[in-house]
């Protein structure tokens, strides 16, 4: 039992992970109802932004780790704060009324350039960062075993919690919500009530852009690297996901996403590991035709 709840509490860090991402990508997306593969490689980008700016200012610069890190940080979220808004005014405006195919194709180029600049700046090398806050927390022991986290998991999963609790509020009382659930029903008629749709549309990329930049701040603090690749898997398991949900609440796409993160910490407990992403893409393969199919029958009705 000890060791399920174990499993549990991993899920808890990668589910907050995944759900952190699912919120931003269906602000998105929840507007341009267009598959975005470049969701994932700018969370990934933005967290090897984080690594190789903290180590240029530990190294060429000479400052502390804390400082250093810090401006790893700032260094993030400028460059999402960048990248979200070529994408929006450069990429997804011209596109969004084109054949969805557009998108995808672009946003793939946008995949393969920003894991090549990644590659590139880091000259093909791993940087790591040191352990930080990796003293762990004891949850409950029995027979000389512990099911613990470490600290810098415990911070992240608050952070996670408080950004996604705060945006889900701030998306339900305020006036951009509101404009945003218009915009997402239908951009015609919102714009004939005075809605900007463009303003609307631009800050959604931006605010979810914001959002892959914390989670890859998040994710390079607790595993010290972010690999050239891990955008294609992360932005891949995020899109599933959300197909499965729908992408008209962010709330319910997030609750969703940790779920997910949950059952895939349960499967490396107990199934062989390298099974696990082929498994849980078939899950949700299984899911998208359930819910497709639902869909259809409704319509029917």
């Amino acid at each position: 039992m000890l060791y399920f709840f174990q499993q549990v509490l991993n899920g808890l860090h990668s589910g907050a992970l995944y759900a952190l991402l699912a919120f931003g990508y269906v602000l998105t997306n929840g507007i341009l109802h267009r598959t975005n593969l470049a969701y994932g490689a700018l969370f990934a980008f933005c967290g090897h932004a984080m690594i190789l700016t903290a180590a240029f200012g530990y190294q060429a610069l000479w400052l502390t780790l804390f400082a250093s890190v810090a401006l790893g940080v700032v260094a993030a979220f400028l460059y999402a704060a960048l990248i979200s808004h070529v994408l929006s005014r450069s990429v997804f405006e011209p596109l969004a009324d084109r054949a969805p195919n557009a998108i995808v194709v672009t946003t793939l180029g946008i995949l393969l350039v920003l894991s090549e600049a990644s590659r590139i700046a880091a000259d093909t090398h791993d940087l790591w960062l040191p352990p930080m806050l990796a003293q762990p927390v004891i949850f409950a022991q029995n027979a000389g075993f512990k099911a613990t986290l470490t600290l810098i998991q415990l911070l992240d999963c608050a952070a996670v919690l408080a950004a996604i609790v705060l945006a889900a509020w701030a998306f339900a009382y305020s006036s951009f919500g509101r404009s945003w659930r218009a915009v997402s029903d239908d951009p015609k008629a919102a714009a004939m009530c005075g809605v900007d749709v463009r303003a609307v549309f631009r800050h959604a990329v931006l605010f979810g852009g914001l959002c892959a930049a914390l989670a890859g701040v998040l994710a390079g603090f607790y595993y010290g690297n972010i690999s050239f690749g891990t955008g294609l898997v992360y932005g891949l398991k995020i899109l599933f996901v959300t197909a499965v949900g729908g992408y008209l609440s962010p709330s319910r796409a997030a609750l969703g996403a940790a779920a997910f993160g949950m059952a895939e910490s349960l499967w490396a407990g107990y199934f062989p590991i390298e099974w696990r992403d082929a498994w849980m893409y078939a899950f949700l393969v299984v899911m998208l035709m359930l819910v497709g199919a639902g869909r259809d029958t409704a319509k029917i009705v």
